[in-house]
């Protein structure tokens, strides 16, 4: 947008369309005004100190990244916090395939078994529901590079376990490691990607989860068998210190952050110079960011008109996590009890993860150009078709059982990255990190019940088929909800609120 100088009001300054002057600013306009004898404060607006209002330049962030070409800095924190999903991904998977050897070397009982897998669930939920919100408070990148070392050094502590007792409390607080870093990184990539690409980056750093359950499999096929389980916690603790090391390094702070701490502009150009090395300092400058939420962190994702959006893209997690929890946990008995050989089994199953991964660059995209609301509504109308043919195909063509099961992990693998990028874009930078791990906190949830609802279904003497016939509906539920907020937005542009 134009904004006025001295001696026009509907010229801007050429150097850069965020420095103007004597403008009105706003949340999320493209503002910026040079030195002026009156310096309009628009709302809450968060600035950082400078010198006298006469003399200052007024810099808006939010503005400066969405109007400069994506470099190196921004696709290096797409890098990192890539490499922290992978990470939470191949730990998440890799569990799995220590505990059978566990069991063996410690005699263990298979009702010893589930409290193994479900204590690192639950210190996700921990990690996303108390310990992400701090990350608002005290910073993104201080909080993924605390957590990654905490995860490192857990994961290596892991290594020397003895017990169950003691398996169990090392694998409760690694996976609160994880539940903090995830939330944080999700946030820093948003708040440094251009809205044009904000989908898109989230979406690829999530597919970063999908790749790390993948290489789990292949890392523990290649090093279990010769050297025993704890190969896998020796890379799983290596892995997580270089990245660690490399965020410390190389990881920028939210400017965000250090506006609304009201650190020194030294410190925020320094940011900004990072982004564009080529922008010159403006000497006295009062940096302009989107305004800060006055309630707790928590209390904010239901103030300022958010309250019915926040509980349906909670229940939306939950609804796509449980269908994705209830696929992953029963689709290889189902199919191997429908008469499937192993190798299709294997190969149907991990379809639906491949299927996942192409979501990822695939509908990021879309939902940058087209539309969030619209295309994520879409993913998950389409996962309802795409279960209930997977359902059609068991007794038909393996092929077109392998086919369907891509469609169908497409849909709601895809999906669930999908509306991980969606609650980043709908909360704002404040509360951004709080809100998206409170969704993936409340999706546990579902994540729970699914798998029990299968379960029942199948304790009915309900057949595979039959099944995934109803399985779409969690995914019906979630479009019409999508679609449902999507129309709030719409109508809450019109009004002028957005």
């Amino acid at each position: 947008m134009d904004l006025p100088t001295q001696t026009s009001r509907n010229s801007c300054n050429p150097q850069a369309d965020h420095f103007c002057t004597s403008s009105r600013l706003r949340h999320d306009t493209i503002a910026a005004l040079s030195s002026s004898q009156k310096t309009n404060r628009a709302g809450d607006s968060l600035a950082s100190k400078g010198e006298e209002m006469s003399t200052e330049v007024a810099f808006d962030v939010p503005s400066f990244i969405n109007s400069r070409r994506t470099g190196i800095t921004q696709y290096g924190i797409v890098l990192l916090c890539g490499l922290v999903m992978f990470l939470d991904g191949f730990d998440t998977q890799a569990i799995s395939y220590m505990v059978p050897s566990i069991a063996k070397e410690w005699g263990l009982t298979k009702q010893l078994l589930g409290p193994i897998f479900s204590s690192a669930l639950t210190g996700l939920m921990v990690g996303y529901l108390l310990v992400s919100p701090f990350s608002d408070r005290f910073g993104h990148r201080k909080l993924v590079i605390i957590s990654t070392f905490a995860f490192a050094l857990l994961t290596f502590a892991t290594i020397f376990a003895t017990n169950v007792t003691g398996l169990i409390a090392l694998r409760f607080l690694t996976g609160i490691a994880l539940g903090s870093v995830v939330p944080s990184a999700i946030a820093l990539t948003t708040e440094f990607s251009p809205a044009r690409l904000r989908a898109t980056f989230v979406l690829v750093i999530y597919a970063g989860f999908s790749l790390g359950f993948v290489a789990a499999g292949a890392v523990a096929a290649w090093v279990t068998p010769e050297y025993g389980w704890r190969s896998m916690l020796w890379i799983g603790a290596a892995a997580p210190m270089v990245v660690a090391i490399l965020a410390l390094l190389f990881l920028p702070e939210s400017m965000d952050f250090l506006i609304r701490t009201k650190a020194q502009p030294d410190a925020v150009w320094r940011v900004v110079r990072r982004v564009d090395g080529a922008l010159p300092v403006q000497g006295p400058t009062r940096f302009v960011t989107a305004a800060a939420e006055r309630r707790s962190a928590v209390r904010s994702l239901f103030s300022s008109g958010r309250a019915a959006g926040t509980l349906v893209i909670w229940v939306v997690f939950m609804l796509n996590l449980a269908e994705f929890y209830a696929l992953q946990s029963w689709l290889p008995s189902m199919l191997t009890n429908a008469g499937h050989s192993l190798d299709t089994v294997a190969l149907a199953t991990s379809m639906t993860t491949v299927g996942g991964i192409v979501a990822a660059f695939a509908v990021g995209p879309a939902m940058d150009r087209i539309g969030p609301y619209s295309s994520l509504a879409t993913v998950y109308l389409s996962g309802v078709l795409f279960v209930a043919l997977f359902g059609y195909s068991i007794d038909k063509s393996s092929w077109m059982m392998v086919a369907t099961a891509f469609c169908a992990g497409f849909c709601v693998s895809g999906g669930q990255k999908s509306v991980i990028a969606l609650a980043a874009i709908y909360y704002p930078t404040s509360i951004r990190s709080t809100g998206v791990g409170w969704a993936l906190g409340m999706g546990r949830f579902g994540g729970i019940g699914g798998p029990l609802l299968i379960g029942a279904l199948l304790a009915y003497h309900l057949n595979a088929q039959h099944i995934l016939y109803v399985a779409g509906v969690p995914m019906l539920l979630a479009g019409l909800l999508i679609f449902l907020l999507g129309h709030w937005h719409k109508r809450d542009v019109a009004k002028g609120e957005d």
